[in-house]
C-alpha cells in the first residue's frame, strides 16, 4: 500500500494516534486565529500599524473603520478562504488519485479559471464591473469542468483523469500565452501578467460574497467524501464491495475541487503549491488516514496562505510582492524534496 491510507486489514498505518487529531485541529485553529488578528490589526502599509490605527480611531474613527472593513478585512478573509480551499482540495485529490504529487491544479480547473479571467482583461472588460474578472474566472472554471467531463467520460480511471487534466492545463496555458501575444496594448498585457502571479490586494467584500456559494458547495462535496476516501485506500474493487459508489465519489471530488478552487482562483489569481505542501506536512500527524486529513489540511492551508500574506506585507510594504511568488518560493524546494524522496524509496 501507499502511504496515503490504510493497510490491507483495514487498520491505520503504523504510527497513527487517534489522540493527535483534535490537538492538531485545535492548535491550527488557535494559530489561524492569532494570524488573522495579526493580519487584521497589526499589518498594513507604512504608518498604519496597530498603534497608528488605534490613534486613528481616536482622531478619525470613520477613516479607521474604512481601513479595517474595506481593505484589511476582505484581504484577511480571502486569504483564509482561499488557503482552506487549496489545502482541502489538495488532500482530497491526493487521496483520490493515490498520487503524493497531486495538487488542485491537476484537473485543469485552475488553468480554466485563469484563462477565463485573462479573457476579461484581453477584451477590456475589467473596468466595467468590480466583479468582471471574477465572473470570467468562474465561467472559465465551469467550462473546464465541462470539458473535463467530456474528455474523461462518465467512469474515468485515475490515469484518464490525470491525462485529461494535463490536456486542459496545456490548452489553457497555450490560450493564455496567445492572449498575451496578441494583447491589444501593453497595459492589458501587464495587467494579465500581474494578475496571474496571484494576489489578495484590492479585493472587496463583494468578491467574497460572490464566490462564497461556490466555495460552500465545493467544501460540502469534499467533506462528504471522507469515508469513501478511507475505503478507496484499500483499492477500488474493495471500496465498491463495501457499498461505495465510486463514480459518485469521483464526481463529488471533481465537482468540489472544481467549484471551490475555480472560484478562489477567479478572485485571487494563480496561487500554487499550497495544496501540495500542506497535506504532506500534516499527513504523518493523522496517521495517513484520508478522512482525518481533510479538516487539518483546510486549516493548515489557511494558516500557510495567511502567513505568506503577512510575509509579503512585511518584506515590501510599499511595492508588494505577489503572494503567488512567495508560495512558489516555499513550494518549489518542497516539491523537489518530494521527488528526491520518492526516488530514494524506489531504489
Amino acid at each position: 500500500m501507499t502511504d496515503l491510507g490504510l493497510n490491507q486489514s483495514g487498520e491505520a498505518e503504523e504510527g497513527f494516534s487517534p489522540r493527535l487529531f483534535w490537538p492538531i485541529v485545535i492548535a491550527l485553529s488557535v494559530l489561524l486565529g492569532v494570524l488573522a488578528v495579526f493580519s487584521l490589526l497589526f499589518i498594513g502599509p507604512r504608518h498604519t500599524g496597530f498603534l497608528d490605527l488605534y490613534t486613528l480611531f481616536q482622531t478619525d474613527p470613520e477613516l479607521a473603520s474604512l481601513i479595517l472593513s474595506d481593505i484589511r478585512l476582505p484581504r484577511t478573509l480571502l486569504g483564509l478562504l482561499t488557503g482552506a480551499t487549496l489545502g482541502l482540495s489538495g488532500a482530497a485529490l491526493q487521496s483520490l488519485l493515490r498520487n503524493p504529487l497531486a495538487e488542485p491544479g491537476v484537473i485543469g480547473v485552475s488553468g480554466g479559471a485563469a484563462f477565463g479571467a485573462v479573457m476579461v482583461f484581453y477584451f477590456g472588460l475589467a473596468g466595467g464591473s468590480i466583479l468582471a474578472v471574477s465572473t470570467g474566472g468562474i465561467l472559465g472554471a465551469l467550462s473546464a469542468l465541462g470539458f473535463l467531463y467530456l474528455l474523461a467520460g462518465k467512469n474515468p480511471s485515475v490515469t484518464t483523469l490525470i491525462l485529461a487534466g494535463v490536456a486542459l492545463n496545456g490548452f489553457a496555458a497555450a490560450m493564455t500565452s496567445l492572449a498575451l501575444n496578441f494583447s491589444p496594448n501593453p497595459y492589458a498585457a501587464l495587467e494579465i501578467v500581474f494578475w496571474l502571479m496571484g494576489s489578495l490586494v484590492d479585493r472587496s467584500l463583494s468578491h467574497i460574497v460572490f464566490i462564497l456559494p461556490f466555495l460552500t458547495i465545493g467544501w460540502v462535496f469534499l467533506f462528504s467524501t471522507a469515508r469513501g476516501l478511507n475505503a478507496l485506500t484499500l483499492g477500488e474493487d474493495t471500496a465498491a464491495s463495501l457499498g461505495f459508489n465510486l463514480n459518485w465519489l469521483k464526481l463529488r471530488i471533481i465537482l468540489g475541487c472544481g467549484l471551490a478552487v475555480g472560484a478562489a482562483v477567479a478572485v485571487t489569481g494563480a496561487i500554487g503549491f499550497v495544496g501540495l505542501v500542506v497535506p504532506h506536512l500534516l499527513r504523518p500527524f493523522v496517521g495517513y488516514q484520508p478522512s482525518r486529513l481533510l479538516l487539518p489540511s483546510a486549516l493548515g492551508g489557511a494558516v500557510l496562505l495567511t502567513l505568506a500574506d503577512i510575509t509579503v506585507r512585511l518584506i515590501s510594504p510599499d511595492i508588494e510582492l505577489k503572494i503567488g511568488i512567495i508560495t512558489s518560493l516555499i513550494g518549489a524546494p518542497f516539491f523537489l524534496y518530494l521527488i528526491m524522496h520518492l526516488r530514494r524509496e524506489m531504489t
